[in-house]
């Protein structure tokens, strides 16, 4: 199970977007997000070269205010 698993086009660029609009860097970001994940973990979503769990994009959308659906949703922007 989980393999052939669809995941969002734009998930990567939007979780660096939140990033760059709370003007921090991935070591912070990892801090803020309140999880023990580090800067490479971080790294790897922007890069989408790793998905990020369920939680670590419930503290996503709250760090950036918004819902989990606007992270997950490419039909969905962030809002500016």
């Amino acid at each position: 199970m989980g393999h052939g698993r669809q995941k969002p086009k734009r998930l990567a660029r939007k979780l660096l977007a939140v990033r760059k609009q709370l003007n921090v860097s991935q070591t912070e970001i990892a801090k803020l997000l309140k999880l023990e994940i580090s800067y490479t973990a971080v790294s790897g979503f922007e890069l989408a070269t790793r998905v990020p769990d369920l939680i670590v994009l419930l503290r996503y959308a709250r760090l950036a205010g918004v819902s989990t659906d606007v992270l997950i949703d490419d039909k969905l922007n962030l809002p500016k």
